[in-house]
């Protein structure tokens, strides 16, 4: 019986969240997630094609893609390697503490996942900046390196680092509105399904710069 109370306060909470057209909540929950996966897997294709590129021309000019290689900031590199596996671990708790109904804790943790983005961001910005000053775009003129197929390194780190800045810059959007949303509790936490979509989507920008960094970072370095 004393039970009673906390379901009853669940109940509309429940029947707020539910769409008119999913029978119940596990229904819509699993139609959001489905969706996503199907979403990703296409950015998946996109990336799979960047990473097979990679691979060929690394096949072919093994030693030019070394020497390129060197040439990338490591620590940096290594730096956003650790925010980024930072911010899915408070990801994960946001969704956790979604699940339990904790609105101050989701706050927190969202914003702290904000904080780190945005770090890995000017991070990277930094890091671009850096690559200009040292002449490794890969058009220039008088681009650093002598090696002609180095080029065709530097055109995939800036592709594939780039698209991954912009799937960053989606997902730290989609927080930020979360964030938002969860302040003015304009949507019940149940189920955290929102915020489990979220997270989905933020751990694939994790494995996608989990890939990427040793691919452009840690080539021919001990």
């Amino acid at each position: 019986m004393s039970d009673s109370p906390a379901l009853a306060r669940r109940e509309p909470a429940a029947a707020a969240a539910l769409a008119e057209h999913f029978q119940d909540l596990k229904q819509q929950q699993t139609a959001h997630v489905f969706g996503l996966w199907i979403f990703l897997a296409t950015e998946m294709l996109f990336f799979g094609g960047l990473f097979a590129a990679y691979l060929v021309y690394r096949y072919l000019y093994p030693d030019a893609f070394v020497e390129a290689a060197s040439e990338t900031e490591i620590v940096i590199g290594s730096i956003n390697t650790l925010l980024l596996l930072t911010s899915g671990m408070t990801t994960s708790l946001a969704v956790k503490a979604a699940g339990e109904g904790d609105h101050g804790a989701v706050s927190v943790l969202i914003l702290a996942t904000l904080v780190l983005g945005f770090l890995f961001l000017g991070a990277k910005g930094y890091e671009y900046v850096l690559d200009l000053h040292h002449h490794l775009w890969p058009s220039m003129p008088d681009f650093k390196l002598a090696d002609p197929p180095t080029r065709i390194f530097w055109s995939l780190y800036w592709l594939m680092t780039g698209m991954h800045a912009v799937h960053m810059s989606i997902g730290l959007g989609t927080w930020i509105v979360l964030l938002v949303m969860v302040r003015r509790r304009s949507f019940p936490l149940v189920e955290a399904s929102r915020i489990r979509i979220a997270g989905l989507y933020w751990g694939f920008v994790d494995m996608m710069w989990l890939i990427i960094w040793p691919l452009l970072y840690l080539v021919g370095r001990p």
